[in-house]
């Protein structure tokens, strides 16, 4: 009995990594297809994008309803718990990263024909690969339980916060300058914004890995 209880629990977790997964490699290109509609002035991927994103939302209602039903039934201990409640917060802050491209996708819709005049556009595809790169890199770290990985996650978003702010710069002067463009360059800022949040989501998820790995927050270095 005791070990067809483990080999179901085994199971039941293989499946929340699996699901984690999932939804974390859907996320994942849904950054990458709301800035690829974007520098293409293409609505239908955006809409694609917008879409998509009702199956990132699903899968976070399944990981929520494995985790709930995983600590109900197998009642886990010590590391086994606390894998399961850090799947149940990632699975929270994975569905945010989903929003935030939809929330890209949707922007770039609003943007229209005037998206070449802005340089920002340049640097929004490189922001927004390090912040994918950051979601791809967390994900893998929270498959292997690699504490060292979630760290240089958490050092990258350093990046990420340096685009941001450049772009907020060049996009306030833009303004400034042509006043008419006002609209359309305040959705680019918006755009950036959704990027650099998906930075600070990524983080998140890399400090829960961390804890998940090793029973500990990772320290802050500028404490």
């Amino acid at each position: 009995m005791q070990e067809h209880t483990v080999k179901a629990f085994d199971e039941d977790i293989t499946r929340l990594r699996g699901l984690i997964a999932e939804m974390g490699g859907l996320a994942e290109a849904a950054v990458e297809r709301s800035l690829e509609a974007l520098v293409k002035g293409d609505d239908d991927l955006a809409d694609q994008v917008i879409k998509g994103d009702k199956k990132i939302d699903a899968l976070e209602t399944e990981i929520d309803k494995l985790a709930v039903r995983i600590i109900a039934l197998r009642a886990p201990m010590a590391d086994d718990l606390r894998e399961v409640i850090a799947a149940l917060k990632i699975a929270g802050v994975v569905e945010r990263i989903g929003d935030y491209s939809k929330n890209i996708a949707k922007a770039s819709k609003q943007i229209g024909g005037n998206r070449k005049q802005f340089e920002p556009l340049t640097l929004l595809p490189a922001m927004a690969e390090v912040a994918a790169e950051m979601v791809h890199d967390v994900l893998t770290a929270y498959a292997a339980r690699d504490a060292e990985l979630a760290r240089e996650v958490i050092a990258t978003d350093e990046k990420v916060d340096a685009f941001y702010n450049s772009i907020f710069r060049n996009l306030v002067s833009h303004m400034v300058e042509n006043p008419s463009t006002i609209s359309s360059a305040a959705q680019m800022l918006f755009i950036a914004r959704n990027l650099e949040r998906v930075g600070d989501h990524a983080t998140n998820v890399a400090e829960m890995v961390h804890f998940a790995a090793t029973g500990n927050y990772p320290p802050d270095e500028d404490s």
